[in-house]
């Protein structure tokens, strides 16, 4: 029986989306589970394994395309509004498993979201955009299978977005988003034209559509598929779908890494030092001792590390389960895992930055070749 005092879940893409129980969303927000779609997947992600996509919006006329080789899109974007974190990383990599089932991947800078949610210049987001792409190349995104393009540029999306217009009203932006600015009502339209352009006749449209989520940003899907039922006499658009990843815990503990919280999350372009300090400095879900932590083991299911290690940087299932397994018997201390996951983790990102230099260029090619 549900209480007064039960707390119910908040979304709001806005501003802070704190999810204490992801199994209220289905009921709450018309989520589906994924897990039971697993099985029809081909070669899952590790996201999709490890149920940190744990959701999904109509996934299965995707898959159909995926099985039976038709057209399909996959979409998503950045914000620009500084380097790539970890949110950022999860959302492109999940785009380029689409892409590598056969998908034409769309990638959006949006860069007028960056200006109504973040007062960040449109000449500030150019900068920010150059080393964004670099790094979504470097981590194998395909632009001879994709489009790349900046919201503020494409005029394809600014017309979806006035002419969607005409089917949103106040009441309903204020239904799923609070009541906000004009501005951000004006982005949520013009991400509702990202999401669909797609499926307009110059990209071969309409067709299946997946747009790879944060549970945070699912009331853009909303929004979207409500216009797009709604202009579909004339576009003929097929709703869009959807796959909601969960939210890495801040490595300070709190329920979301932030950027207003710069403890609780770090770039892929801060200093290995200032990594490796952030990790070494992060909350755990260790015991008060050493000899507590052997005796009763830890709560890895309460530890960001282990996050770390689970969402982005071990792709071994294997070795995910071990640590699981090593933390709560107590064989694993919280220094020694948070040592091993220092070593993973700038690995990766020295890699990873050797990858983005080489992609410079090409990224700024792509920027300014992109229509206007």
């Amino acid at each position: 029986m549900s209480t007064t005092n039960e707390k119910k879940p908040i979304i709001d893409p806005f501003g802070t989306t704190i999810i204490e129980d992801y199994n209220h969303l289905y009921e709450e927000f018309g989520i589906q589970p994924f897990r039971p779609l697993l099985n029809q997947v081909p070669n899952p992600s590790m996201y999709m394994r490890r149920n940190v996509v744990f959701g999904h919006r109509d996934l299965q006329c995707v898959l159909e395309a995926m099985k039976n080789h038709k057209d399909f899109a996959v979409m998503s974007g950045i914000k620009p509004t500084g380097e790539f974190h970890l949110g950022t990383l999860m959302t492109a990599r999940e785009v380029i498993y689409f892409q590598n089932q056969g998908a034409t991947a769309f990638y959006c800078i949006a860069d007028v979201e960056a200006y109504e949610d973040n007062k960040i210049s449109f000449e500030r987001s150019q900068k920010f955009a150059v080393g964004n792409v670099a790094d979504l190349l470097a981590l194998g995104f395909n632009p001879k299978t994709g489009y790349i393009y900046q919201q503020s540029k494409e005029r394809r999306v600014q017309d979806l977005a006035i002419i969607f217009g005409r089917g949103a009203t106040l009441a309903t932006m204020k239904a799923i988003y609070g009541e906000r600015h004009i501005g951000l009502y004006l982005s949520a339209l013009i991400q509702a034209g990202d999401i669909l352009m797609p499926q307009l006749k110059d990209f071969d449209g309409p067709k299946p559509t997946v747009v790879p989520v944060g549970v945070d940003q699912d009331p853009h899907l909303r929004l979207t598929r409500d216009l797009a039922a709604k202009f579909r006499r004339k576009y003929n658009f097929i709703l869009p779908s959807s796959t909601v990843h969960k939210i890495m815990k801040g490595l300070d503990g709190s329920p979301k890494m932030s950027k207003r919280n710069p403890t609780s999350y770090f770039t892929l372009h801060e200093t290995p030092e200032a990594i490796a300090k952030k990790i070494s400095n992060a909350f755990t879900g260790g015991r008060d001792t050493v000899e507590e932590q052997r005796n009763f083991g830890g709560n890895p299911e309460k530890c960001p590390v282990y996050e770390l290690d689970m969402y982005q940087f071990v792709e071994d299932d294997d070795k995910v389960i071990q640590t699981y397994h090593d933390c709560k018997s107590g064989k694993l201390l919280c220094g020694e895992h948070k040592n091993q996951t220092t070593e993973t983790v700038l690995k990766f990102v020295k890699n990873h930055r050797r990858e983005r230099r080489k992609f410079l260029d090409k990224a700024r090619e792509i920027l300014q070749n992109s229509q206007t």
